[in-house]
């Protein structure tokens, strides 16, 4: 019986993986031979907004240094696919590289509001904490990858992990990761100081996920606002915007690199001229050697 038991479950881990790579429309844009975990639950419950894609390399190393890929959309839309179609480029050459993928999902601002976003985050990397081993995963190399919502995401995840925010964790329970390097495309840096057309309109992204607007919440714009963290213990910074980005004013990049200065983080901002909010520039040969560049230094 256990040997017939023993098969069942076999068979079940290999129907289960089939299926999530029949769902998965990025596996078929990264290296053939690409291993892909899809639609694991990283918080212990049925949500779909609490799964993550695992891409490992098909070949190499016994355990691979982590890339979490974490999407935007607004804080409202978007999921663990998002940005990775036109960012092919730079996802097929990190796992080329020897660099495990994940992508993650988190909650909506149209259902819940901050800080639930960053909780899932958090949550996110204490499942890589306590199972990583078992998919080759190594704790100890962790970079963060943001676009948009996921750039603000990144930057608040990595600026914040050497604070005792427990608002920030489930139950606040608070854990410290092994954060290497945060990658910032396009994301807000400074809810107080952000400009633009969208901030007096009630169904803008930071309304939705503050649930006011930022002047009538000033704690809890400061709170979400990763400037507000950085101190000189935080990990590098490579940060990308464009100078035509209509949703989120370069400006707010340009914060975030010399308030890191200030604090003598080491960092690099880079402008792309006539970029709009997101799209294929960042995914430049350019680009992705600025990008490489970190990965190799600070995720070895």
């Amino acid at each position: 019986m256990r040997s017939v038991s023993a098969i069942f479950f076999y068979l079940l881990i290999i129907s289960n993986r089939a299926l999530a790579q029949a769902e998965n429309p990025i596996l078929k844009l990264l290296p053939h031979g690409t291993i892909l975990y899809g639609n694991i639950p990283y918080a212990n419950d049925t949500s779909k907004r609490h799964l993550l894609d695992i891409y490992l390399p098909p070949a190499g190393k016994n355990i691979f240094p982590v890339v979490v890929w974490i999407h935007g959309g607004g804080w409202r839309k978007g999921d663990k696919f998002s940005a990775m179609d036109n960012m092919d480029d730079s996802a097929r050459e990190m796992i080329e590289k020897g660099y495990a993928i994940v992508s993650i999902n988190y909650r909506y601002s149209s259902s819940d509001k901050f800080p639930a976003q960053i909780q899932d985050c958090n949550r996110a990397l204490s499942f890589i904490e306590e199972f990583g081993s078992k998919y080759r995963l190594d704790k100890n190399n962790i970079a963060l990858i943001g676009f948009s919502a996921g750039g603000h995401l990144a930057a608040l995840l990595g600026l914040s992990n050497n604070n005792d925010v427990n608002t920030f964790y489930k139950e606040g329970k608070i854990e410290q990761f092994r954060i290497k390097l945060i990658i910032d495309y396009y994301g807000i840096s400074d809810i107080v100081t952000l400009k633009g057309p969208g901030i007096a309109d009630p169904n803008s992204g930071v309304q939705l996920l503050l649930g006011a607007k930022a002047f009538k919440e000033p704690e809890k714009s400061t709170e979400a606002s990763p400037v507000t963290y950085i101190d000189g213990n935080d990990p590098p910074f490579f940060i990308v915007h464009g100078d035509k980005d209509q949703a989120v004013d370069s400006s707010q990049s340009v914060e975030l690199a010399n308030k890191l200065n200030q604090s003598r983080v080491i960092n690099e901002l880079m402008i792309l001229p006539n970029a709009p909010h997101g799209g294929n520039s960042f995914d430049s040969p350019a680009v992705r050697s600025k990008l490489f560049k970190y990965l190799k230094i600070y995720l070895r």
